[in-house]
């Protein structure tokens, strides 16, 4: 009877053992594809300012129509990327033709002046530091998903359940002057 029960306890161990390991993992799916929301959120946002951008610098500088173009095709190349990858390339893209609109905008001191450039010029200042902020977090979470699913005994239940590692959200170009944060200053 006693090794019943000693057998009974054991088993208990590792059900036990089953159900948190297997709910620590879906807490971790959980914050990451929270994260991602998160960043999700902050890329939205900037899509949204990039309309308005491009609208008050037109004003000032109706003759670069070719930059005016490729920030509008590199925002909706953006926004149509798929996975983590793609999505990295097309805000890197994005990021890039930003830097050249913003570029532009040197050229003209009144639009430099402007109070709706400089609130715009504010707001996606603002919206890439919370995407970097974002992009961090999700990397974290992405990371502990990774480590918990790699490490022994976490990888056992892992395995059984099906529970894949995620990639990390990163820049498209490995350039180190491509993954420098878009100019806004003025």
């Amino acid at each position: 009877m006693t090794i019943l029960y000693i057998l009974l306890a054991i088993l208990a161990v590792i059900v036990l053992w089953v159900i948190v390991s297997y709910n620590g993992l879906v807490t971790f799916v959980q914050r990451t594809k929270e994260a991602w929301a998160d960043i999700d959120v902050q890329l939205k946002r900037r899509y949204d300012l990039i309309p308005n951008l491009v609208e008050t610098v037109k004003g000032y500088a109706a003759h670069e129509k070719g930059v005016f173009e490729q920030v509008t095709a590199a925002r909706s190349a953006a926004m149509g990327a798929t996975g983590l990858a793609e999505k990295g390339a097309a805000e890197n893209q994005l990021s890039q033709t930003l830097k050249s609109l913003f570029a532009v905008s040197e050229a003209y001191p009144d639009l430099k002046a402007n109070q709706n450039f400089l609130d715009l010029q504010h707001q996606i200042a603002d919206t890439e530091d919370k995407i970097q902020s974002a992009r961090r977090f999700y990397n974290g979470n992405v990371r502990d998903l990774n480590t918990k699913i790699q490490t022994f005994p976490g990888n056992l239940i892992a395995g059984m359940f099906h529970f894949e590692s995620q990639p990390f959200f990163e820049l498209g170009d490995t350039d180190a002057a491509a993954k420098e944060p878009v100019a806004v200053k003025f």
